[in-house]
């Protein structure tokens, strides 16, 4: 059995800081990406790995797309959606991994 990611107690937890983010966009800039288990307490941060992975991934890399879709992507999603299901994704480069399938649910639930 795995030993847990971190300890729960004295963690921060909801919305991360401008300080926060910066520590973790130092770090990564310098030492790169690697071990997120090791990472928060290695950049100074009071988080768990997964969170720092998720805002990483999600949030602050430099490559990530922000923006509306162009009409040739949301044609891709709905047709890699339809295809594949949610594991779909990572064919659209430079986006985050949740944003395609939050376009699919809010295109098709919410609008219809």
């Amino acid at each position: 059995m795995r030993k847990p990611c971190c300890d729960k107690e004295g963690n921060n937890k909801g919305a991360w800081s401008k300080q926060e983010d910066q520590k973790l966009i130092e770090y990564i800039r310098v030492h790169g990406e690697g071990s997120w288990r090791s990472l928060p307490k290695a950049a100074g941060l009071h988080r768990c790995g997964k969170s720092c992975r998720l805002r990483w991934i999600n949030y602050l890399r430099p490559d990530i797309k922000r923006g509306n879709f162009a009409q040739d992507e949301e044609d891709l999603i709905i047709k890699l959606h339809a295809l594949l299901g949610n594991r779909y994704v990572t064919p659209l480069s430079g986006s985050s991994a949740n944003l395609p399938t939050a376009f699919y649910i809010y295109i098709y639930i919410y609008l219809q």
